[in-house]
């Protein structure tokens, strides 16, 4: 499109609560001008098992759509006269909560480190991890599992998940999650603008307890050390003649929140999800049901679970699944992973095939809420189950600034 046109039709703008300069929305002519940036935004040293990271500026600068949080540490096993067992929490859930703030949107993303992988495993339709063996489950060295571990190749678990009786060393850990601000990486629906010294972009990290990975006895220790780089992907802010600048559709927020329900029994459990009302759009609903003093996830089979549901209004349910396993097998096709056998994540997507088409306007469906059934065989001690909503909300109107 010529300068000359985008020139007149530039006006102040405020973008997702933030006045910026002169500037137009065109995506298409955003895409054919703009440049992606992977930028390293520095490293800093673990600050340890139960600790709290500082918050986190992101650089003011571009349209960020995706921030990469890479782990590279060494975990160092000491049983002595007793005995170190890993949980089912690790190694994933070493981040306790990782929350993305952003422009007064308190609350983007606020999850934890298992359910961020579930989630790239379900939008990543090329990403799957069949073959990535890691040992899931019994004594050590565990059992080799080389489906739905959820892990990527080039990672290293150092010992496994849900392993009793590990053995002294010291064995090296690779770990990355990758936090989707944008909705997707093609559209940068839900991307945020940073281009202005008024963004407050922060990254606040909660890393796990050691009771909430390891199980001790005795005078067993477990040590973690290490260091945690990030990087962000930015897309460069193109600018036309008088320097008028070029955005595409930042219209909305992308938000992944997590939430917990305790209190669960043996046959129906319904929840209502939080934060419903006008301008949200539920793109995916995911949980797991965790059991036990330790919390292991229940693995969705027909053991363990009946009917599936959604709800909303008096009773209105578009979803019903007849068993477990009907949703889980619906759910490999979708995302190519068994995310259900050892995780025990099951899902309610409304994206990968439609979003348009599919995603449930919150406003218009009142009192959603989800229902599964826990079978009677299944002996409950304090169980819990942990949801996540995947929901794109209305940003502050994307409007022509005050005079």
């Amino acid at each position: 499109m010529p300068a000359a046109v985008l020139a007149q039709r530039a006006v102040p703008m405020k973008l997702q609560g933030q006045a910026v300069p002169a500037g137009v929305v065109d995506p298409r002519e955003f895409f054919r001008r703009t440049q992606r940036n992977v930028v390293p935004v520095g490293s800093r040293a673990y600050a340890g098992l139960g600790a709290s990271e500082a918050e986190t500026k992101l650089l003011e600068t571009g349209i960020v759509s995706g921030v990469t949080l890479k782990f590279n540490g060494t975990l160092t096993v000491t049983p002595g006269t007793g005995t170190v067992a890993s949980t089912a929490r690790w190694p994933y859930g070493l981040i306790r909560n990782v929350r993305v703030m952003a422009n007064g949107q308190s609350n983007l993303i606020n999850v934890n480190g298992i359910q961020l992988k579930a989630r790239e495993i379900m939008q990543r339709g090329d990403l799957d991890d069949r073959g990535v063996v890691q040992a899931i489950g019994g004594a050590s060295p565990g059992t080799s599992r080389a489906q739905g571990t959820m892990a990527l190749a080039s990672e290293s678990w150092g010992v496994g998940s849900n392993v009793s009786g590990l053995g002294a060393g010291a064995y090296d850990v690779a770990l990355e999650w990758f936090l989707p601000i944008a909705f997707d990486q093609v559209s940068l629906l839900g991307s945020i603008f940073a281009q202005t010294s008024a963004t407050d972009l922060n990254v606040p990290i909660d890393w796990a307890l050691p009771a909430e990975l390891f199980t001790l006895t005795g005078n067993a220790t477990v040590t973690l050390t290490g260091t945690l780089v990030r990087e962000e992907i930015l897309y460069s802010i193109p600018e036309g003649d008088g320097g008028v600048i070029i955005v595409p559709d930042l219209g909305s927020f992308h938000q992944i929140i997590a939430s917990r329900q305790t209190g669960l029994g043996n046959g129906e459990n319904e929840h209502r999800l939080a934060g419903q009302g006008v301008g949200r759009q539920l793109e995916r609903l995911w949980w797991q049901v965790y059991n036990g003093t330790v919390g292991v996830p229940l693995p969705v089979s027909n053991s363990n679970f009946g009917q599936i549901a959604l709800r909303y209004g008096g009773n209105e349910t578009p979803e019903l699944w007849t068993d477990a396993m009907a949703l889980r097998h619906h759910n490999e096709r979708t995302f190519n992973s068994d995310l259900g056998a050892f995780w025990g994540v099951n899902v309610l997507d409304f994206c990968s095939e439609h979003a348009l088409r599919d995603s449930i306007d919150m406003g218009a469906a009142a009192e959603l809420r989800f229902v599964y059934n826990i079978a009677a065989g299944v002996s409950l001690v304090s169980a819990a189950c942990e949801y996540v909503q995947e929901s794109m909300i209305a940003a502050p109107a994307l409007s022509a600034a005050a005079a």
